[in-house]
């Protein structure tokens, strides 16, 4: 390629095209599938088969051939995508059965059914657009949401019926509402039985909620979109489930807690998670599939906030409950009630349970996640001696892994079945730099922090001005041994600066405690702690930091942090890009802000002292805000605010709207333009 590092990088959705993922492997082992699109520059996905044992690839569905290109998607599957961050196109999602023979996915809202031996698809005719189809274990039905009512489609006859449906405007039955699915990491509403006759579904009513109306001022003519956002402090979607059968039964599971966290449902019967509304109890539920009545099995409490871990409840075949619990200063592994892994080991989450075997993630170094197993009680590393970032999936004997180490930006797929090792190929496009990160420990509480120089830079050779690009909050770290991580990064730091990233207090890693000093307070560590990191990066690199020349960006959370840098401690940071930052709390939703700030009604000054609103006259360096006025997760109003309260104060600052962005800024003009002029706004802020 011979386009400018900003292009590629748009281009490629950051490096992320053409990189497997979404692997699902057939009883046996011998085979698997899995999505990916046709090079790193293609944005439409495609779905493959892999035959583990000769290494061999098929492909099985190209969108390319079954449509058009541009895709036409439902309104509900556009905020589906942009809840799960997905910028590609193509069948970005699948469900296959137990057998892996039958697979469904959904294009253009149009519902497909791939016969795998054959690697033909065709489309079966719906009501209306579907989103989320799920095929029957057996895979002889396919369930799937049109029109705010779940249905079941029997694939061989055509029959077609609603098992349930909408009773008034606002309600839907088998999706995840916008909590569960920003905020508490579950993104389905639906659960096959193990047996194919019955489903278990999320009625969720929108009608408390308030309605928030996001205006596309570039185009008056259209109409606004109307969005239910449950703003902290105010009503919730009203969530219920049910056992829904095939046969047209309908059966309740009440709950009493106000979020439906997650459920499933093995071969042992439905289990579900609720959380209350102050996040501080935690419950799970079996679930009597005939009756509907449910059995509370621990409640987990937590004075500050209960965690969400993916991949619990699960079971393992002799019905012991593989959970994650608080303890010992630590987030372990619990097996029947028993922790297995020790203290210093920090659980992230569950991948999944394979017979008696438990895949999951933890650390030891906050920078570093490994792969562990658990079996018969031996804990495994499946990784220790590969220093990096891994994930993966066990299933039917067969660990896929994907690891990013800080050597290569690249990301390694690799499938293990017995004697098998294969490594699956990636297609991305490899960027034309290298990060040149040292990760170190800086600070008093010896934050994790990578600095990255100028590719040509030698050590003491010259004072650079000093960029710091934080996430900084809650739920993600971004000082990271991932090499891939760090390509913008060392894109910045090429331009002249010397980058500094740090993860402070209330990022997940160094555990729970760490995780809950931002308690009450989104403000005042989290950017004590950017302080600290930067003064201990110029301790490690004297001749190399100029500390008089100190700008900060960042975007969502790291956009409330850079703004907060430079309205509240303008004496270390002198300039600021602050890109969909929250500005107030109170417009932001109640389960992330709740989780961290409580009820705004019962603690309004927990609520004013993280606002940014009463620092706008505090104003003394220049801050350029951007916002997508599409943005329906921190809406374009928090920015709009704040330059408001900049106005009066007579602060001057620079606004960048982009119309019709939402908050991943997919767009590939947008993206690469958004990075050429964030340089040259800080080159001319730090007058470099």
């Amino acid at each position: 390629m011979s386009e400018s590092f900003p292009r590629m990088y748009a281009r490629t959705r950051r490096f992320t095209l053409g990189v497997p993922r979404g692997f699902t492997v057939a009883p046996g082992g011998e085979r698997a599938t899995f999505l990916r699109s046709r090079s790193g520059t293609d944005a439409v996905t495609c779905l493959w088969e892999l035959d583990l044992g000769s290494g061999e690839e098929r492909l099985l569905v190209d969108p390319a051939g079954l449509g058009p290109a541009d895709e036409d998607l439902p309104a509900e599957e556009r905020a589906r995508r942009e809840r799960a961050r997905e910028s590609a196109g193509g069948v970005v999602a699948y469900d296959a059965d137990t057998a892996l023979t039958t697979v469904v996915f959904a294009l253009s809202g149009a519902l497909y059914v791939l016969d795998v031996a054959a690697a033909r698809a065709r489309a079966l005719t719906t009501p209306g657009p579907v989103i989320d189809p799920r095929v029957s274990p057996d895979g002889a039905r396919v369930a799937y949401v049109s029109g705010g009512a779940l249905r079941v489609q029997d694939i061989a006859t055509g029959e077609d019926r609603a098992l349930a449906e909408p009773e008034t405007d606002g309600v839907t039955y088998g999706l995840a509402e916008f909590i569960a699915a920003e905020e508490l990491e579950r993104l389905r509403g639906h659960w096959w039985s193990p047996d194919g006759t019955a489903l278990l579904a999320e009625r969720a009513d929108e009608s408390p909620v308030d309605r928030w109306h996001i205006a596309d001022p570039a185009n008056p003519g259209r109409t606004p979109a109307t969005v239910a956002y449950p703003a902290a402090g105010t009503a919730n979607a009203a969530v219920e489930l049910l056992v829904l059968g095939v046969d047209g039964s309908r059966t309740p599971v009440p709950f009493d807690d106000e979020y439906l966290v997650t459920a499933v449902w093995d071969r042992l019967g439905p289990m579900i998670v609720t959380m209350s509304r102050d996040q501080r109890t935690m419950r799970l539920l079996t679930v009597d599939a005939a009756t509907g009545a449910t059995t509370e099995v621990r409640a987990d409490t937590d004075p500050a906030w209960v965690d969400v871990v993916p991949g619990v409840p699960a079971r393992l075949p002799g019905g012991e409950l593989v959970w994650t619990a608080v303890d010992g200063g630590a987030r372990r592994l619990l097996v029947d009630g028993v922790p297995v892994t020790p203290p210093e080991l920090q659980v992230r989450d569950v991948i999944g349970v394979d017979g008696g075997t438990v895949l999951f993630r933890a650390s030891t170094d906050p920078a570093e996640i490994h792969l562990w197993t658990w079996a018969s009680g031996t804990l495994t590393p499946l990784t220790g001696d590969t220093p990096g970032v891994h994930h993966g999936r066990l299933s039917n004997g067969v660990l896929v892994q994907v690891s990013q180490t800080l050597e290569s930006p690249a990301t390694v797929v690799r499938v293990v079945s017995g004697e098998h090792r294969r490594t699956v190929r990636s297609l991305a496009e490899r960027p034309r730099l290298e990060p040149r990160v040292s990760l170190v420990r800086t600070g008093t509480r010896e934050l994790t922090t990578a600095v990255l120089l100028p590719s040509g830079h030698v050590p003491g050779s010259a004072r650079l001005p000093v960029l710091m690009d934080p996430y900084g909050g809650p739920h993600a770290q971004r000082a990271i041994a991932a090499g891939r991580s760090y390509l913008e990064a060392q894109w910045f730091a090429d331009q002249g600066f010397a980058v500094v990233i740090a993860d402070g207090r209330g990022t997940p890693g160094r555990g729970p405690a760490f995780e809950r000093e931002v308690r009450g307070d989104l403000a005042t560590p989290v950017l004590e702690d950017q302080v600290d990191a930067l003064h201990g990066a110029a301790r490690l690199h004297p001749d190399d930091l100029d500390l008089s020349r100190v700008a900060i960006k960042g975007w969502s959370f790291g956009g409330y942090l850079a703004a907060l840098a430079v309205l509240r401690r303008p004496d270390v940071f002198h300039a600021a890009v602050a890109g969909a930052p929250v500005t107030d709390w109170r417009l932001y939703d109640t389960g992330y802000t709740e989780r961290y700030l409580g009820h705004p009604a019962e603690q309004p000054g927990v609520y004013e002292r993280s606002s940014l609103l009463a620092d706008a006259e505090k104003l003394e360096r220049p801050l350029l805000l951007i916002h997508g006025l599409a943005d329906d997760n921190v809406v374009a109003a928090h920015t709009l605010r704040l330059s408001s309260a900049l106005l009066a104060a007579g602060r001057p600052h620079t606004v960048l709207p982009l119309s019709g962005v939402t908050h991943m800024t997919p767009q590939e003009v947008v993206a690469e333009n958004l990075l050429l002029l964030q340089v040259d706004f800080l080159k001319k802020a730090l007058s470099t």
